[in-house]
């Protein structure tokens, strides 16, 4: 589980490098890609159907969202459990999320068994991910400060001591500053805000 404190988490800021593995004569091409959406994984798994139009099998998991919320694995024909759970034990084990995970299977002639199925699928995932720049990312939430104008010096000064992210300002007679916090720091940001006289501030997403 994922505990309340985490405002980090893992992925992939652009596509690894296609990794080969080949068990009895089936050649396991394995693919990460970076997505954000189902729409993002339906994608790109048209083109590699494209790339690989006469493979067997295109077995995958995903895992989306910043608190790792939704997942699927697809078996896309092999026995149940053999493909889609190996790989997405591997995004688990590599901890990553907003993230796509495909092994593409030209059948060898020479059945592999249901473990054997199971070995290879992780294999093919595992090398797939170690073929790919992991990077970690802050989980972040977005405030809107309003204020006006003789309060700039104390909030700019908040905003540098606590060396937070200015997203977009609109400084006039009346400003509006939105920052970005990490999480963790989120409720006692707000709180700094809250108590500064004269200056608003409220969640923004």
């Amino acid at each position: 589980m994922i505990s309340e404190e985490k405002d980090t988490y893992k992925t992939i800021l652009k596509p690894g490098a296609e990794s080969f593995f080949k068990e009895k004569g089936s050649k396991f091409y394995g693919y990460a890609f970076p997505v954000t959406s189902e729409d993002a994984v339906k994608t790109c798994l048209d083109e590699l159907k494209k790339q690989h139009h006469s493979a067997r099998h295109f077995c995958y998991a995903w895992q989306l969202g910043k608190q790792y919320d939704s997942y699927r694995a697809n078996d896309d024909g092999e026995p149940s459990n053999s493909a889609g759970m190996p790989i997405y034990g591997q995004l688990q084990a590599f901890d990553v999320t907003n993230i796509l995970v495909v092994s593409v299977r030209y059948f060898g002639g020479t059945k592999l068994g249901v473990g054997g199925l199971i070995q290879a699928y992780k294999t093919s995932a595992q090398l797939a991910l170690e073929s790919s720049k992991i990077v970690t990312r802050t989980i972040d939430e977005q405030f809107l400060l309003t204020f006006e104008y003789p309060e700039m010096n104390a909030v700019m000064r908040i905003i540098k001591d606590e060396n937070l992210q200015i997203i977009e300002q609109k400084l006039a007679l009346n400003c509006k500053i939105l920052i970005s916090v990490r999480k963790k720091d989120a409720e006692r940001i707000f709180n700094v805000f809250d108590n500064l006289y004269k200056v608003g501030i409220k969640n923004h997403s």
